[in-house]
């Protein structure tokens, strides 16, 4: 029986599932994580908008976790044996795109830019480029509109372009050195194919669609006379980049000997086209065309797919519409709040500072009314990703008095990001996108009742959860059985590997009820803060807090 491999890169550490092709039984799991500065992520006290990895955590992971895997895999099953892997898939975080020489290796590994952030991987949540995004996106509305239409009408500071050109500005000799710039999603599998030209390697439209401007519409990349609007050094820059990108269906490469032997793999078998990580995650959670999937982690993203035979209206504010980001045959649409699990982290581990203070918190937090803390809050403490587009913004908490706990504080955090998840469930179906029913994947999802309750209530929609607890690196391992042979297409891959567990989270009618004045009052302070609503008049809110309070309290 054929067995996968799916690599799943996070913010904090890399996983890696041995997956039965034919059941998805998860037989070996290992996690691995990134060595390097604060919980794998390098940091600079100065800026908070820095964030950056090592590459060579990356590589350093993917051996240990992928061995660790199947040496847990060998006990679980002592009939597996590692020939009996027939492919391998991989997903990352995004967009972090790391600079590269003429050879493939990363930068950051040249002594002369030993200890400069400027050389390493610029991480998904790295926000430095807020200036180059807003005039990639300025630019662009002048004089390529096409190229914002299919990206939610904003370029966004997390993403490649706005991340490059700010490395060009603040250390041009790190943007001289490199020949080329990779995303982490093509860098490991180029890695594990002994691929040492960026030109050769093959890479995905996932990213490159959603985060780079790609598109086959207009030939690819931006043309040269846009980017050198820019700078000409970018215009440059794109001839070294790559002219093709692949949906899942495509081979990212073959392993190759070095990796072979490394990981006790075969020489040769197949490397799929790598996605972002809630993109295979998607598939992993079983995504179909009327499926919303949100991996709820540190951040969260939602996607989901319409046939591409359809026509897709254009969705000011989100992450992207990109044919074949997700699914072969399929646009794949993505959304997300730029931080969850980030919000909770930040208040308990950091504010608190007591990381045992979750459960508790939890606890007593579900004993609340919706409403009954008199307490607001807006989810942007990393920024606004979807419907404003906007990593400038900043989090917010209304309404406290001398007597609010820190139970009440937790509570109105997860109620913020609930909201935030509503607005983008609100969003796209307004421009006709099927949202039949929510798949959730993630820790948080399956550890926190009250959270998924509160989603439940908030939106109004039936909240489920995935089979595999592990769904990115499951998905990631759909892919790989797809490349591989061991099912025929997608859509057969996922009847077979995916599927629910049977605990669900349905609205409750008085909480729903209950709910929508807050949302409204959230939905204020969203258009207020977020600068769409120019002249509003906010004096009403707090006593609004207030009336509900005391009616909830009663």
């Amino acid at each position: 029986m054929p067995f996968t491999i799916g690599l799943d890169y996070g913010t904090n550490s890399a996983r890696a599932l041995v997956v039965d092709c034919a059941d998805a039984r998860e037989i070996g799991t290992a996690v691995v994580d990134y060595p390097s500065g604060n919980q794998g992520i390098l940091l600079n006290s100065s800026d908070h908008h820095l964030a950056r990895q090592n590459p060579a955590d990356y590589v350093f992971a993917l051996e240990k976790a992928t061995l660790l895997a199947l040496e847990a895999a060998r006990i679980a099953e002592p009939s597996f044996s590692n020939d009996q892997v027939v492919g391998l898939g991989m997903d990352g975080t995004g967009s972090s795109p790391l600079p590269v020489d003429q050879n493939n290796a990363p930068l950051a590994y040249d002594p002369k830019f030993s200890g400069n952030l400027n050389a390493q991987c610029w991480l998904w949540k790295d926000h430095t480029s807020i200036p180059e995004a807003t005039a990639i996106t300025d630019a662009a509305r002048k004089l390529r509109p096409q190229y914002l239409a299919k990206i939610g009408g904003t370029y966004s500071s997390e993403w490649s372009w706005a991340k490059i050109w700010h490395c060009l500005k603040v250390d041009p000799a790190v943007f001289d050195a490199a020949y080329s710039w990779v995303e982490l999603a093509d860098f490991i599998p180029a890695v594990l194919a002994g691929v040492r030209d960026p030109l050769a390697i093959r890479r995905g439209v996932c990213m490159a669609g959603h985060k780079a401007l790609y598109a086959e519409d207009w030939g690819g990349f931006p043309d040269k006379e846009f980017l050198t609007v820019l700078d000409p050094k970018l215009a440059a820059l794109r001839d070294r980049l790559f002219t093709e990108a692949h949906d899942a269906s495509a081979i990212a490469g073959n392993l190759c000997p070095t990796w072979a032997e490394k990981l006790g793999l075969t020489v040769g078998i197949p490397i799929a086209i790598a996605e972002m990580d809630v993109h295979y995650g998607a598939i992993g959670c079983g995504v179909d065309e009327g499926t919303l999937v949100k991996v709820i982690g540190t951040s969260t993203c939602a996607c989901a797919v319409v046939s591409a035979e359809k026509t897709v209206a254009d969705i000011p504010g989100i992450c992207g519409i990109v044919k074949g980001a997700i699914l072969p045959g399929y646009f794949g649409i993505e959304a997300g709040q730029s931080a969850v699990g980030d919000i909770f982290k930040w208040f308990v581990e950091g504010v608190l500072g007591d990381a045992a203070l979750h459960g508790k918190l939890t606890e007593d937090a579900s004993a609340m009314k919706p409403g009954q803390s008199g307490l607001l809050a807006l989810d942007w403490n990393n920024g606004n990703r979807t419907i404003l587009v906007d990593q400038s913004l900043t989090g917010l908490l209304l309404g406290q008095t001398l007597y609010t706990t820190k139970a009440e504080i937790y509570r109105a955090l997860i109620e913020a990001t609930a909201f935030g998840a509503r607005a983008i469930v609100d969003r796209i179906k307004e421009y006709g996108v099927p949202v039949e029913r929510i798949v959730c994947s993630g820790g948080i999802a399956e550890k926190n009742a009250l959270l998924m309750q509160i989603y439940a209530d908030v939106t109004g929609c039936e909240m489920r959860l995935s089979r595999s607890s592990q769904s990115c690196a499951l998905g990631s391992a759909i892919g790989a059985a797809v490349v591989a042979g061991a099912h025929p297409d997608f859509k057969t891959a996922q009847a077979a590997m995916t599927g629910l567990k049977e605990i669900s989270y349905k609205p409750i009618p008085e909480n729903q009820a209950a709910y929508q004045q807050p949302y409204t009052l959230y939905r204020e302070l969203h258009d207020s803060f977020g600068g769409v609503t120019k002249s509003a008049d906010l004096g009403h809110v707090m006593k609004d807090l207030l009336a509900l309070k005391a009616q909830q309290s009663r």
